[in-house]
């Protein structure tokens, strides 16, 4: 794609999806575009708007920080620069990342390029519809839950979390950083890898940066050999029927073709991780959001931020009280322990756990759904957040013409078997 392509399509197309927020001066792209050069040579990349990016404006499509311009460039963002990646501009997403379907943005809800009475999913959800709309070769977003995956599913595009830790943080406005994973989102599965591979990688300005394994983006080309499918079971959780028969067809054939085994795997208490999760995230956003005071930069939280920042502000302020003696937070910390050492005795037995990403199809946009509807939307994707796992969703068909992801999960920092096994999925 070129620099021209992309600011037309933008021009005519996204006042219908509201992906992009702000886009970069087009003689300032033209210029990036002739010295392009590196991994991500002429690649043109939306970047959400919770990672900073110098010069633009890391809004978290909120008021509280409307106005706030970036001082600095995010690790990730350096890391695209020096490879030649093309920084188009800042996307849209759901306000602090506080949302799943891209609805709460202070700035518009973002629309689906599917269908534009639908969410997209969130909170990443102008990366998926500027990736699926065709305004940029890939995008930045990040995942706490499954804001990366969520929006991929529902917009027909791949979307990696990678494992926790894997990936620097430094630069992003995080909504909850015992979870938080930067990731991308991308046409294809080795478009995705590509930039993956570019952000890959420790950091010593993120403390909970690790080096991990790394991965060889010719060995994901080839189909693995002896892998065993992990086939997620579904008893106890709310999955539509034509989701789950749609990506256990899928996988079923694929493994027939490739000569894989599957098995079928239950991981107990896997319906307690959204109740696991709440609190957590209750808690981290009521602290991360302490220092918008409106003394050194933006406005108030309290005073501008819309209603489920608030919620979840108000809900960390109740949990953390001196009466409760954080025993709400430490439980769930707990729980989440128990969720990870579940999942490794899962992979000592399989390379792999494949289910649907998102157990439900997106609803129209302004549509009345409970809180509790809205949040169980994340039940299959959260696990593997509260695990550290990596995690990927790759379009695996459609229901009406609405796109479903599949979701394959993998153990911590084995991107590369997880990579090789999504783009042997995609190539069948």
């Amino acid at each position: 794609m070129k620099v021209k392509d992309a600011l037309e399509k933008i021009k005519k197309e996204n006042k219908n999806i509201n992906a992009f927020l702000e886009v970069r001066p087009e003689k300032e792209l033209l210029e990036d575009e002739k010295k392009s050069s590196g991994k991500l040579a002429g690649k043109i990349i939306g970047i959400k708007a919770c990672i900073n990016v110098k010069g633009l404006h890391a809004s978290c499509a909120s008021k509280v920080l409307e106005n706030y311009v970036s001082p600095y460039d995010a690790e990730v963002v350096k890391r695209i620069k020096k490879e030649g990646g093309i920084i188009l501009g800042m996307l849209n997403m759901d306000e602090f990342a506080c949302g799943g379907s891209g609805e709460t943005s202070a700035f518009g809800p973002v629309k689906n390029p599917v269908d534009n009475k639908l969410i997209p999913g969130g909170s990443s959800s102008g990366s998926a519809a500027a990736v699926a709309a065709g305004f940029c070769d890939m995008a930045l977003g990040s995942d706490t839950g499954g804001s990366l995956r969520n929006p991929a599913s529902h917009c027909g595009v791949v979307g990696i979390k990678p494992s926790y830790g894997s990936v620097s943080r430094y630069g992003l406005v995080d909504m909850a950083m015992s979870l938080d994973q930067i990731g991308p989102i991308a046409k294809t599965v080795e478009d995705a890898a590509l930039l993956l591979k570019v952000i890959y990688g420790k950091d010593d300005k993120d403390s909970i940066s690790r080096k991990g394994k790394g991965f060889d983006l010719e060995k994901i080309k080839v189909v693995p050999k002896k892998i065993k499918v992990g086939l997620l079971d579904l008893d106890g959780l709310s999955v539509d029927l034509k989701i789950k028969n749609l990506v256990e067809d899928k996988i079923q054939k694929v493994v027939k073709k490739y000569g894989w085994e599957i098995k079928k795997i239950k991981i107990p208490n896997l319906d307690l991780a959204v109740e696991t999760y709440y609190p957590l995230v209750y808690v981290e956003v009521f602290s991360g959001t302490r220092k918008l005071d409106g003394r050194r930069y933006g406005k108030k939280v309290e005073d501008f931020a819309g209603p489920e920042v608030m919620r979840r502000i108000l809900g960390g302020s109740e949990i953390t009280k001196a009466e409760y003696g954080g025993r709400y937070y430490h439980k769930a910390l707990q729980v989440k322990k128990f969720i990870e050492k579940e999942f490794s005795k899962v992979f000592e037995d399989v390379d792999c756990i494949v289910s649907p990403t998102v157990p439900r199809l997106p609803w129209k946009i302004g549509e009345k759904i409970s809180v509790e509807e809205a949040y169980a939307a994340d039940a299959l994707t959260i696990p593997s957040n509260l695990a550290g796992n990596c995690a990927i969703s790759i379009p695996s068909g459609k229901i009406n013409g609405i796109p479903v992801g599949m979701q394959i999960i993998c153990n911590k920092f084995e991107e590369e078997k997880l990579l090789s096994i999504a783009n042997s999925i995609e190539k069948a």
